[in-house]
């Protein structure tokens, strides 16, 4: 018999890939112009030029053999060295390269992560609302996960977190900018978080490790700024993906980053790397490897997002909706006009809207509207919103 947890994922899905699986099939019945797609975090904007120019200058000049061939498994010692040098210019840190592993994308660096620092029934925190995948990647480490909640911002509950850490408590995640709600973490709510984790490493006498998930760290807007974690608690492990700034989602390239003054890092990156190995996620695709130190800090063109968040945040609140307007990502939170936000996603597709609900996120009550789409779409999609709250209310 196959494993049943397997068939049960593998049959069911997230609610987030079934909308946008079933977006795909209504385009074709009714053309792809007639479809207002927003179920998925998959960018519009084209990456920058230099990732082409990069890859064409790779193929012409890289001996092939070399381009296309194995990399140690935790990376090319060359690409972790450009990322660590780079990190440690910008942020004023000092990040080693020997300490990196460069993965296929942040979900494998989660995955690995949560593989190497979880033994079974330890416990995960995240902080709703939250990406449905964590509870996959802990319950598929052996782990618990523990959900705290959150503010009238949408901010963490310190008082449900500090009551929430158990002597079982061994990880906890944090995503800012947030998915899905585009909330970014100050330096204050950072130094409140690690405070608390800090007391409680002294109350139970083990380390508690923070995991930063970061995909979204260069996308924000005005003068928010996202604070670099390593900075302010020893136990750091961040996750990060060039997925979202540099528009490369379907390349699957990131990597881990153990902070130096972790706790006993070079053992944790032991297991970091015996985690990949042990699932099979040793040596991320070569040629996006070196595409890498040529692109560090550079993004694809983020003023789009904040365009299309202009418009969609300034119409469905003139409409009537409850939106929570976002500082960082490229995801909008708007409350739906139901209490049971599946029923209104339900409804919300007779106008051809693919909206997520919020239950996955571990919060009811909410849509999220991925605005990572064309204008084009985005002003398309503004009458059927209003129809939507409009027959909705009657």
């Amino acid at each position: 018999m196959f494993n049943q947890e397997s068939f049960r994922l593998g049959a069911t899905g997230s609610a987030i890939r079934e909308l946008f699986e079933y977006g795909k099939k209504r385009k074709q019945e009714i053309g792809e112009d007639n479809v207002f797609d927003f179920s998925i975090g998959n960018p519009s904007v084209p990456s920058p030029d230099i990732v082409k120019n990069t890859l064409i200058y790779l193929l012409q000049n890289t001996e092939a053999t070399k381009l296309h061939g194995y990399t140690s498994a935790s990376g090319d010692n060359g690409v972790k060295k450009a990322i660590a040098d780079y990190l440690n210019q910008k942020y004023d840190v000092k990040i080693k390269d020997s300490l990196i592993y460069l993965t296929c994308g942040a979900a494998a660096s989660l995955t690995i992560s949560l593989k190497a620092l979880l033994n079974q029934d330890e416990e995960v925190i995240v902080f709703a609302p939250f990406f449905p995948e964590y509870k996959v990647f802990t319950e598929n480490a052996l782990g618990k996960l523990v959900v705290v909640g959150y503010d009238d911002k949408f901010l963490p509950d310190f008082c449900d977190f500090e009551k929430k850490i158990s002597n079982k408590t061994k990880c906890v995640i944090i995503n800012s900018p947030n998915n899905p709600t585009g909330v970014v973490y100050s330096e204050d709510i950072i130094k409140k978080l690690v405070s608390i984790l800090k007391k409680k490493e002294d109350e139970y006498q083990h380390s508690i490790y923070l995991i930063s998930d970061e995909p979204y760290r260069e996308l924000v807007y005005g003068n928010v700024t996202v604070p670099f974690v390593t900075k302010y608690y020893d136990n750091t492990i961040i996750c990060y993906s060039f997925s979202k700034s540099l528009s490369l989602p379907g390349e699957r390239i990131g990597y881990i980053l153990v902070n130096p003054n972790c706790l006993h890092s070079n053992e944790v990156f032991k297991c970091i790397c015996g985690a990949g190995r042990s699932m099979g996620f040793i040596c991320a695709p070569s040629i996006f490897q070196y595409l890498i130190p040529s692109c560090l800090g550079l993004t694809s063109d983020l003023k789009v997002y904040e365009e299309n968040r202009n418009i969609l945040y300034k119409e469905l609140t003139s409409y009537g909706y409850d939106v929570i307007k976002p500082e960082g990502a490229f995801y909008l939170f708007v409350k739906a006009l139901d209490e049971d936000a599946v029923k209104f996603s339900e409804y919300a597709k007779k106008y051809e809207l693919l909206l997520v609900p919020s239950d996955s996120f571990g919060c009811g009550g909410y849509l999220r509207i991925s605005y990572c789409v064309s204008k084009k779409q985005i002003v398309n999609s503004l009458p059927a919103f209003k129809k939507l709250i409009e027959e909705y209310r009657k």
